[in-house]
């Protein structure tokens, strides 16, 4: 039996999550779940799922207490988080959090020698390089949950040494074959629509931007300590071969499965083992025809971004990452239109240009800090 939290439980990767614990109850027990306002879904998924502990980040424990089943305890803030994934009872910490929020989580739980889940891109984007080190320290096992890592993750199992490049695969998005000069007409809603994945606000709205692209390649720089030039990326609209791995030898190794968040997370929940969990089987004859094209970077600008933000090193990744969620924002606050996004990123990364390779956990902060000013004042009109 394997005893797992859940951070960010009430989002889209964490309810994933409390699926596939669900149908691995034989395997899996879930002693607490972490959440941030949802204090009624919070409640709901202790109840379902027997925690003995749940916590919010912004919340009242007093009122997610109101919402918790009896001998289930509630907590709140940080400090409290970050204690709770260091017990001893613990084995896995599934960090499902979107954003910088759960750095300070996931550092005490490697500290605490925990098994790390990882779905959170911005932990390995703004830090990754004081994350693996600590990691390496700790003897701890970092799993990637993002469907491209995991997928990555199984095909070099064994086979780290022998690689020629790393190749994520990418839908291309709602806009993959929308002319250039019409991307500046595309709305919130138009961006929502992804043609494949059920995902976050966030994410989704990165899908279509292709920075989502941009973040796991610096993501899998720091995963498989991968310089730039072996880390491609090409569009794959079905979603369906979740990444590949070129070998010296010329061989290509290709993962796939069916577009759904549940494999990846029931691979680390499982790992080292593969177990059954009732997820759909894939049947390529059904599938029909899988078709693979390069990305388009002039009109899709964010993989450009993530390649300079890799030899950058130091806190480039940071910068990258703020400008964008800034950009995120304002694109759905109606204060920038789609196309301005990188626009956003790229100023940002132009002015705060930091050399240093090796930085601390507050130069990262205060990087985040400065980005997200420098961002959030870019006049864009006119």
């Amino acid at each position: 039996m394997k005893n797992v939290v859940i951070l960010g439980s009430t989002g889209s990767v964490g309810e994933s999550g409390f699926r596939v614990a669900q149908a691995m109850r034989d395997q899996v027990r879930v002693l607490g779940v972490v959440g941030n306002t949802n204090l009624k879904r919070l409640g709901e998924q202790a109840a379902e799922l027997g925690c003995e502990f749940a916590a919010t980040g912004n919340g009242n424990a007093e009122e997610l207490q109101k919402e918790l089943p009896s001998g289930c305890k509630a907590y709140a803030g940080m400090d409290a988080i970050c204690e709770l994934v260091s017990r001893p009872e613990v084995d896995l910490v599934l960090c499902a959090i979107v954003g910088i929020t759960s750095l300070p989580a996931v550092l005490a739980a490697i500290r605490a020698k925990k098994i790390i889940a990882l779905a959170t891109k911005e932990v390995l984007v703004l830090a990754g390089t004081l994350v693996m080190k600590e990691a390496e320290k700790n003897q701890v096992k970092i799993i990637p949950v993002d469907s491209e890592h995991s997928a990555v993750f199984q095909c070099l199992e064994g086979q780290q040494k022998s690689y020629s490049k790393i190749l994520l695969t990418c839908s291309g998005g709602p806009f993959r074959n929308t002319p250039a000069a019409q991307l500046k007409q595309v709305t919130w809603a138009d961006a929502m629509k992804h043609p494949t994945w059920n995902m976050g606000e966030k994410v989704t709205l990165d899908s279509a931007t292709l920075m989502n692209k941009a973040l796991e390649m610096v993501e899998a720089h720091h995963l498989f300590a991968a310089p730039e030039e072996k880390i491609g990326v090409v569009i794959h609209p079905q979603s369906i071969v979740h990444s590949m791995v070129e070998f010296e030898d010329g061989a290509v190794i290709a993962h796939l499965s069916m577009p759904d968040m549940r494999f990846p997370v029931q691979y680390a929940f499982s790992y080292p083992e593969r177990c059954p969990g009732g997820l759909p089987v894939l049947n390529l004859a059904k599938v029909g025809t899988l078709t693979f094209e390069d990305p388009d970077t002039v009109r899709f600008p964010s993989l450009d971004y993530a390649r300079e933000a890799i030899r950058r090193g130091g806190v480039a990744g940071a910068v990258m990452n703020a400008a964008n969620e800034v950009a995120y924002r304002r694109f759905k606050s109606g204060d920038a239109g789609f196309t301005d996004i990188w626009r956003i990123v790229e100023q940002t990364m132009n002015a705060i240009d930091d050399n240093r390779k090796e930085v601390s956990l507050e130069e990262i902060m205060e990087a985040d800090r400065a980005a997200r000013a420098f961002a959030s004042e870019i006049q864009l009109k006119g």
